[in-house]
C-alpha cells in the first residue's frame, strides 16, 4: 500500500514531468534521429533500405560544390543583414529613446513588419521588385536610372532578400535595445552634464558602451534566426534563379523533400546545427568581454 505522503515528497518531480517530457519529445528526438539518420545512406527513391555509412554522407556533402556554395550564401546572407539591422535597430531605438510628439504611433509603425506572416511578406516584396510592373523598377524609371531584375537575377537576388529581411527584423532588435535603454541608470548622465559632456560624447561614451551587452543579446538571437532562415527565401525564390539564393537550409530542404535523400540533408543540417552552435558561442564570448 502507498504511502499517503508518497506523492507529495514528489510533487517537485511529478509537475515539471509533463514540460519536461514535451521538450524530449519535440525538440531533443528530432535532434537525435537526425543525427542518427545523417550516419546513413537512405534514399527513398532508391528503393533499397537504410544503410548505416558512418561518416559517408559528411564527406559527400563537403566534396559537394554546391555545399560550399550555399555556405558563402548564408554567411553573407547573415552577416550583411544582421550588422546592418543591429546598426540601425540601436540607432532607431536611441531616437525612440527621447521624448517626442506621435513616439506611441511610431511604435506601432515599426510593430507591423514584425505580425506579418512570412509567406505575406514575401508575395508582396515579390509584386514590389516585379521586373515589369514592380513599384521599385517605377521609381528607378521615374529617375531615369536602369531597372533592375530584383530577385529574377543571380547578381542581385541575395542583396534584394537580405533587404527585406531587414525591413521585417529591424524592429525586433530595436525593441530589445530600447528595453535596454529604458533600464539604464541615470546617475552617469547626470555627471556628464555636470561636467559639461555634449550629446554626442554622451552617446559615445555612455550610451553605447552600457548598452552594448543588450545590443550583442539582440545580434545572438538574430544571428541564429538569421542563419536558419527558410520561409522568405523559400517564399519568394525558392532558392533561385537557379541555385543564386540557395543557403543551407533551403539545400537541405530540396534534398529532402525534392530528391528524398534524407542521409545527405540530414548531415546537411548536422552542419548548420553546429555552424549556429558554434557562431552563437563565438557572440557569446564577445558578450562577457563587454560585460568585465
Amino acid at each position: 500500500m502507498i504511502k499517503s505522503g508518497f506523492f507529495e515528497k514528489r510533487l517537485r518531480y511529478l509537475f515539471p514531468l509533463p514540460a519536461v517530457l514535451f521538450v524530449l519529445l519535440l525538440m531533443v528526438f528530432p535532434v537525435v534521429y537526425t543525427l542518427f539518420v545523417s550516419f546513413s545512406d537512405w534514399a527513398l527513391t532508391s528503393g533499397r533500405p537504410m544503410k548505416f555509412v558512418g561518416l559517408g554522407s559528411y564527406l559527400k556533402v563537403l566534396r559537394e560544390p554546391r555545399f560550399i556554395a550555399a555556405l558563402e550564401r548564408t554567411f553573407f546572407f547573415t552577416l550583411g543583414a544582421v550588422l546592418i539591422e543591429s546598426v540601425l535597430g540601436t540607432g532607431i531605438a536611441i531616437i525612440l529613446n527621447r521624448h517626442f510628439r506621435g513616439k506611441n504611433a511610431v511604435k506601432f509603425v515599426l510593430l507591423l513588419p514584425l505580425v506579418a506572416t512570412p509567406v505575406a511578406i514575401g508575395i508582396v516584396w515579390n509584386l514590389f521588385y516585379d521586373p515589369t510592373i514592380g513599384f521599385l523598377n517605377y521609381v528607378l524609371n521615374l529617375f531615369g536610372l536602369p531597372q533592375s531584375g530584383w530577385v529574377t537575377a543571380s547578381r542581385t537576388v541575395l542583396p534584394s532578400l537580405m533587404l527585406v529581411d531587414i525591413w521585417q527584423w529591424t524592429p525586433m532588435i530595436t525593441l530589445i535595445v530600447l528595453a535596454g535603454l529604458a533600464g539604464l541608470s541615470q546617475e552617469p548622465y547626470e555627471s556628464a552634464r555636470v561636467d559639461g559632456a555634449s550629446h554626442f560624447q554622451i552617446l559615445r561614451l555612455i550610451t553605447l558602451p552600457l548598452i552594448m551587452p543588450t545590443v550583442l543579446t539582440a545580434l545572438i538571437l538574430r544571428a541564429i534566426d538569421a542563419l536558419k532562415t527558410f520561409d522568405i527565401i523559400y517564399a519568394m525564390t525558392g532558392g533561385g534563379p537557379g541555385y543564386s539564393s540557395e543557403t543551407i537550409n533551403i539545400m537541405a530542404f530540396k534534398y529532402s523533400f525534392e530528391y528524398f535523400d534524407l542521409g545527405t540533408a540530414s548531415a546537411i543540417l548536422v552542419f548548420l546545427f553546429f555552424l549556429v552552435l558554434l557562431f552563437s558561442l563565438a557572440v557569446m564570448k564577445v558578450r562577457k568581454q563587454f560585460e568585465l
